[in-house]
Formats: C-alpha cells, structure tokens, sequence
C-alpha cells in the first residue's frame, strides 16, 4: 500500500511511496505528529539520480524489518534536496560541522522541533569498514530518545543555537580590485593540475565557474596562464571519460584525478553551465574541440532532457539495467572489447578500441572501459569514425536506458536558457535559440504567479509547492537577460526585473548588502540559510550580483548596480583565499571592473549590416558586457532609447562607465572599441 509520498510530485519521492516506511512529506503536520507520538524524526535527504540513495533504499527502506522498526519508534521524513535547497542547506551544514564531511544519502535524527541531535549520510545493513549498520544507528538513537531524552533536547536545542547564530560577516564592503582578483588567480595557479587539467585531486568536479572567471581575467588583462588554466582543463575534460563521447553531455564528476571514471549521472546544471563554458572558450580561441563540445552538449540537452511542456529535466540517473535485471551504475555507458567486436567487426573494433581508449584490463569494473579520446583526432580517417560512433550509438540505444528525474527545476532552467541562446546565437543555430525561448516560456506561464513570485519546481505541467530560493531568481534573471540580448525583445528584460525587484526587497539585508538564500517571508527554519560559496552551480548570493550587475547595465537602475557592488564585498573577502569556491562571484568582479560595456545595436532586423553588427556585439570577450539590438525608436530595451542610425546606416554604440564612444556603422570598427 502507498504511503504519504504517493501524492507528491518529486520523482524522489515518488520512487519512495511504495516503501513499507510510512514516509511523510517535510510539513508542519509531520512535526506536530511527531509531537504528539512522542518519538523523534528521522529525516533522509537525496535526489533521484543518487546512487547511494537508491542503494540505501533497496537495503533498508524496502525492508520490512528495518520499515516496522521506523515505524514503531521514528516519524520518517523523506526530502528531495532540488525541491527544498533550503532543509537541505541548513541540515548539511550540521552534518559538515558534526561529522567532518557530508554527502547524500543525508541522514540526520530531529527532535519534534526540528532541531538536529544525530548526523551521517549513507548507513549500510551491516557493521562495514568502521560503518554501524544502519539498524545499529536506530537503536542507538531510539534508547538515547528513551532513556535520556533531556540530554538529548539540551544538545538540540545547542546546535540549533549555534546554527541560528551564523552569520555571514565579511567585515570590509567594498568591491573587489585588481589586487584581489590576481591573489585569486594566484591562488588557482597554486591548486592547478598541470599534468591533468582541473584543480586538486580526486574526486574531480568541473570546475565552470573557475574557468568563467579565467576566461573573463584573460579577456580584460591579458594574462595568458589564465586561458591556458582554462583550455586545457577544458580539453582534458572533452577527451576524458566524464565526457559523453557518443551522445555529449557531462556527467556530474570524475571519482579519479584523471577525468577517465565518471560517477555516471548527468545533471541538468553541469550540462548547461559546461555548455556556455565551451561555447566563451570558442568565442576567446575559436578551438573546433571547443565548437564541437558546446554544440554536441547543447544537443544533448535538448534531445535527452527536454520536458514535453518544453523545460528541461534535471537529470539522467548514473544506474541502469544492465541486461540481466540488476540496476548497475555505468551500465549504459561503457564498453568491452568484446562488445566492440559484435557490432563492429574486427578491423572497425580494433580502430574503435585504439580511438576510445578500450582495453582488455578496462578502465571501469569488471573488464569495461569508460570511452575517452586518449590521441589526436587528426591521425584518425574522419569517415570511418563516424561510422563507428553512430554503429556505436545505435547499438547503446537499444540498451535500457538510465531513468530520467522529470522535474523542471527553475534555476537550472535558467542556467539551460542562457547557454542555449547564446550557443544557438554563436553557432547560427536558431533552433537552440527556440528551445531555449519555450522554456523560457514555460516557467513564465507557470513558474510564475500574479506577483512575479516564482515556484522552485514543477513536473507534467503541474506547478509544485516549494518557493523559489534565491538562485531560482537569480539564475532564471541570467537566462532570460541572455534570451534578451540574443533576440532583442524587450519583454525578457522586463520579466528579469521582475525577478530582480523581488531579490531586492525579500531576499538582500538592507543594512549589510548581504544575500540571504531565503526570501524574508519563507517558511521558518531554524536557521536562514546563507551561503555566498559556488558548489555545482553558481551560489544564489553570486548569481544574483551577477543578474543586478548585468540589469543595471542594461538600464540604468542604480538600485540593482548598488545591489551588486554589495553583494561583491564577499568575493573581495573570500576570492584570494578561496577562488575555487567562489568562481561566479570573481567573474562578476571582472565584468565589474570593466565596465561592464554597453553595447546597442540599432538598425532594420532584416538588414544585413544589423545581423553582423549583432553578432560581433555578441562574440565580443569583454567581461560581462551586455548586448541590445532593435529597430530606431524602439522603446523595447533602455539602452535602444536615442539611438538614431548614422547617415541612415545601422550603427552600434558603446558606453562604458558612464562614458559613451562615437557609434560605428562597420563590424571591425565595433571589434576594436569591444576589445580596447
């Protein structure tokens, strides 16, 4: 029989309804029930495409044994980390500081006021390498609940009280300079894998908005260890296995230094931040590895993790069937040189094996390898790999492929749509740019409410419960700032300030210009959570400077470019001492410093001279320049307002600082201004 999670809408959930727990939704009706039973909650955060959770789960969630015992002595709270950022931030914090490390499967022991006593993330069935089973940990929990449980409320009610005291305090406001920002490439050169490409060791994440931030240091110093830092991590990572080598797209990490093995889920936020990364690395070097791995992902966005109502998944589990019945991770990605040889013959399968790097011993588990490009595609006959690739990606279909989390989250949507138009707009691909306008669209017509207030999730069309933190208002802001650059309407603008307005009033301290993660009107818990520190994706704290910074500059609003040179006094405070961890907020920095430039394009849409004036505004490196383009008169975009064309030629004008140069009517012209 389905318990309480049959009638949510989160795929994780969902996966969990028919466990013999009697799992709760997070809800002020499960701790009152908690309360009046008298037990203590046990609350168990993941997401779908986590392998140890679905791990933990078969072992003991789908245990009768283990569920009565639950049952008896525990109320059991099931959470999906990308619907509530929030209990997951606040509860991980905790878990760090208590145990060390963190981590999902998250396993933390409450009392009936959600105040934390217990920590861990994946428990096994049995005693293993040091582990308590899992039962171990209930009865231990159980017989402290019992028979100290004043004990235990008064540690409670102490961590929560050390939670609810922390506060981000970065004393010195100021934006960050030029001292600070080449302390912060100082301090990636000191961590950089010259021999492997990436920062420090295994486990390997890419690191996106490190190499924003390199690229942006380059285009406005010059600095040439700071794209080398960024071509080759970039180039070590396409040719290792994290890499989709049939069908692109990244998975989440590599779990050795080298890039080979990967922990096999692809998430929506890695592939679409990668995707804009390839695509600026194009843009700075014009490298074809680059141009092929922007468009290859872009593609697999939309062809593996587009929604029908037109959003984006969040993600491709790393499990699968492996032909046999049994879930195994990496199933649907590696190969043997056996199963090289049944598709492809001999002669193709030994060129195949030497192309992606199979061997015999393998790479992975049991005798498979995971596809890499260990050798320069030069050497090989173009032709004939092709061939093999699409054999290749015609026998992997017919594998049973990973299940997919349906889940249209709002801000890795927002990520999605920012890389999709300008790839599309880079590449001359308008479809890109119209799968990026739908989703777009999609979290318009049902993301938003009457007030401009966004909802974090939705699945099948049906909107979800959770509020949007601020990372959904500041990245969903990026997206459709990009959407209007790349497509001149006016209307995308519009809807970033409605999102930005929000930021301003219910999400930054007045007094401070710290960001909380938090609108001030959100559920209660017992800490707000605030963190200015990139994880996978950009932080909300950094993203939303970034959106403020770019709004402004598309405006004109002081309040916004006032909010972001706030919110930027943590990245003066954190970026020499921890570049890595707050990539986003350094790459706002560089757009700060250099401006960020203005560019308007003004001119008839169908004229000629209008689309290459746009496209070099576009293609320009300039750090965080923004970009409008419109017919004269046009009242759509602020930066169009006086624009007149020149001796009736379409014409771009460039501002910087408050200070505007004479417009150019000729695409060398502009290149130069955007580069000077």
């Amino acid at each position: 029989m389905p318990n309480r999670l049959a009638h949510e809408t989160s795929p994780y959930l969902l996966q969990h309804a028919e466990n013999p727990v009697d799992w709760w939704p997070w809800s002020a009706e499960a701790f009152e029930e908690a309360r009046k039973r008298g037990v203590p909650v046990l609350l168990s955060v993941g997401y779908s495409s986590c392998h140890w959770c679905h791990v933990m789960a078969h072992e003991s969630f789908e245990d009768r044994e283990t569920a009565d015992y639950l049952n008896a002595h525990f109320l059991s709270i099931k959470v999906d980390r990308e619907e509530r950022p929030d209990v997951d931030a606040v509860y991980m914090e905790a878990v760090q500081a208590a145990t060390g490390q963190g981590g999902w499967p998250m396993t933390v022991f409450l009392t009936p006021d959600a105040e934390p006593f217990y920590f861990g993330t994946y428990f096994p069935p049995a005693p293993r390498q040091g582990m308590p089973s899992f039962r171990q940990v209930l009865e231990g929990v159980h017989s402290a609940w019992s028979d100290r449980r004043e004990e235990v409320a008064d540690v409670a009610g102490k961590i929560a009280r050390d939670l609810a005291g922390r506060e981000i305090s970065y004393g010195d406001t100021t934006v960050p300079g030029e001292e600070e920002l080449a302390q912060a490439l100082l301090g990636l050169t000191r961590d950089y894998d010259a021999q492997r490409g990436g920062f420090g060791g295994a486990p390997k994440f890419p690191p996106s908005m490190a190499i924003e931030f390199l690229l942006r240091h380059h285009a406005r110093t010059g600095a040439e260890g700071a794209l080398q830092m960024a071509a080759d991590t970039c180039e070590r990572m396409a040719r290792g296995g994290i890499y989709d080598q049939l069908g692109g797209g990244f998975a989440r990490y590599s779990v050795d230094r080298e890039w080979v093995v990967p922990h096999f889920e692809k998430m929506l936020y890695d592939n679409a931040l990668l995707c804009r990364v390839y695509a600026h690395l194009w843009r700075a070097t014009g490298s074809d590895l680059a141009r092929r791995v922007a468009l290859e992902t872009a593609d697999f966005m939309v062809r593996e993790l587009r929604t029908n109502e037109g959003g984006f998944a969040s993600a491709l589990d790393a499990d699968s069937d492996d032909g046999t019945g049994k879930h195994v991770e990496g199933a649907y990605y590696v190969w043997t040189p056996r199963q090289l040889t049944e598709i492809l013959g001999e002669e193709d399968a030994e060129l195949a094996a030497l192309y992606f790097g199979v061997t015999e011993e393998g790479t992975f588990e049991e005798g498979a390898s995971v596809l890499q490009l260990p050798q320069q595609e030069g050497v090989f006959d173009a032709e004939r790999i092709e061939s093999v690739k699409q054999r290749l990606n015609r026998a992997r279909a017919q594998r049973p492929a990973p299940g997919r989390d349906d889940k249209v989250v709002a801000a890795w949507n927002g990520l999605a749509i920012a890389a999709l138009a300008e790839t599309g707009a880079y590449f001359d691909r308008p479809d890109l740019v119209e799968a990026a306008l739908e989703a777009a669209d999609l979290l318009v017509r049902l993301h938003l409410d009457e007030r401009a207030r966004l909802a974090r999730t939705s699945k099948d069309g049906q909107v979800g419960a959770n509020a949007g933190v601020l990372e959904d208002y500041a990245d969903v802001a990026e997206g459709f700032l990009a959407l209007a650059s790349v497509t001149g309407e006016g209307v995308w603008l519009e809807f970033a300030g409605f999102l930005l307005d929000h930021v301003l009033v219910r999400f930054v301290d007045e007094e401070s210009g710290a960001l909380y993660d938090t609108a001030a009107d959100a559920e209660k818990l017992i800490r707000r959570p605030q963190d200015p520190t990139d994880s996978a994706t950009p932080s909300g704290w950094s993203a939303a400077a970034g959106a403020l910074l770019s709004y402004a500059a598309q405006t004109g609003a002081e309040p916004h470019r006032t909010a972001a040179e706030g919110a930027l006094g943590v990245v003066k405070a954190l970026g020499p001492r921890a570049p890595r961890f707050i990539g986003w907020g350094l790459a706002t920095a560089e757009a700060l410093l250099d401006g960020p430039r203005e560019v308007a394009v003004v001119g008839p849409e169908d004229d000629p001279a209008t689309k290459e004036l746009h496209r070099t505004a576009l293609l320009t490196t300039a750090p965080g320049a923004v970009v409008a383009v419109g017919t004269p008169g046009s009242d759509e975009l602020p930066l169009l307002a006086d624009r007149p064309l020149v001796e009736g030629e379409p014409a771009a004008y460039v501002c910087r600082r408050f200070t505007c140069d004479a417009p150019v009517t000729d695409a060398g012209s502009l290149r130069e201004k955007l580069v000077s």
